[in-house]
């Protein structure tokens, strides 16, 4: 598969109802937004089967100057994208748990 320049990485939610978010007030968050447009800033937190996986598809784009999104049904029969401005994992008890910083 050839990525193109532009070709954004992305994290999926398959199926499922949408998930859960929370806004963030840290100015740190709105910092990291890139080319100084201010947005708000939410974060979710979802477990999955391999979290530093994630955090690296996320790095290796950033790194290559490609964005990173989210997709993830609406739950209006759609679904939504969202860019990824920030990604950690941590281990808990059921795997692994990712802690997504998304520009909304």
């Amino acid at each position: 598969m050839i990525i193109k320049e532009h070709d954004p990485a992305y994290i999926t939610i398959v199926g499922g109802p949408p998930p859960d978010f929370r806004e963030v007030d840290y100015k740190w968050a709105v910092g990291v937004l890139e080319n100084g447009i201010r947005g708000d800033v939410a974060l979710c937190e979802m477990r999955c089967l391999d979290g530093p996986k994630l955090v690296e598809r996320c790095q290796v784009a950033w790194q290559e100057k490609r964005p990173s999104r989210f997709d993830f049904p609406n739950g209006n029969g759609g679904r939504t994208e969202l860019d990824i401005i920030a990604i950690r994992w941590t281990e808990v008890e059921e795997g692994h748990k990712v802690f997504l910083w998304l520009k909304i």
